[in-house]
């Protein structure tokens, strides 16, 4: 797969996995059963962002949180298999644990890799179960007499940089000697391209452009902020 396909690729999978799903997770955030309420932080956040607590603040203070963090972080997170399938397709692996395989365009070495999204998204857990399929994978290839070491298993991270890798990251490499590549890196020995990790932000920024939903949004505000339970909340304050 080519540069222009991949960014391609990249544009309808983040225009079909993540904004469709962001949207839709909005739209779902008119009932407050779906927030976990603290009565007495809500209060105090609307009045740290409106200067008032009115119930249009108070929806305010707890759409704006989740709408602009967690749910599209989530979102992205989740749809991690859906970009090897839809993306990264051309380079994937029958190889159990193994997300997709490619030529290091580097080291020029065979890659057995494990795509995560993000510096953060891995778990104590996570760990040794990586660590797991990467060396049943390297007994495999000895037993096959073929040439796979522990700098062939790989972790692939999407987006970020070497230094914010959580510290269960760091113990695949500290202690399992297996290699980690975080975004530019990983980008440019999968592509041979030193600035696609950029050409990829780029491209998937311009779905941006499409993503205007500032008219919508106000009218989640407003079924949230007309709920008893948000309504109830303001007149007590």
């Amino acid at each position: 797969m080519d540069k222009k396909n991949i960014l391609e690729a990249a544009k309808k999978w983040f225009r079909a996995s993540v904004a469709t799903h962001h949207i839709s997770n909005t739209e779902k955030l008119i009932n407050p059963q779906n927030f976990n309420i603290n009565p007495f932080t809500t209060v105090y956040l609307a009045n740290f962002l409106t200067g008032n607590s009115s119930p249009e603040s108070i929806a305010k203070a707890l759409l704006f949180p989740r709408v602009l963090g967690t749910s599209i972080s989530t979102t992205f997170g989740n749809g991690i298999q859906q970009f090897t399938h839809d993306v990264l397709g051309a380079f994937g692996s029958t190889t159990h644990g193994i997300d997709i395989e490619f030529t290091d365009k580097i080291d020029g070495y065979k890659k057995y890799c494990q795509l995560k999204s993000g510096p953060n998204t891995i778990n104590k857990d996570d760990v040794e179960t990586i660590a797991g399929h990467f060396n049943g994978v390297i007994h495999l290839a000895r037993t096959n007499h073929v040439r796979v070491t522990h700098g062939d298993m790989i972790v692939g991270v999407i987006y970020g940089e070497p230094h914010q890798l959580n510290g269960h990251y760091k113990r695949i490499s500290s202690q399992y000697n297996f290699p980690i590549h975080t975004g530019k890196d990983f980008w440019h020995r999968l592509t041979g391209d030193e600035y696609f990790y950029h050409d990829l932000i780029v491209a998937i920024g311009s779905v941006a452009v499409e993503a205007d939903y500032s008219h919508e949004f106000q009218d989640i505000i407003k079924q949230l902020a007309a709920t008893e339970t948000i309504q109830n909340m303001s007149n007590h304050n």
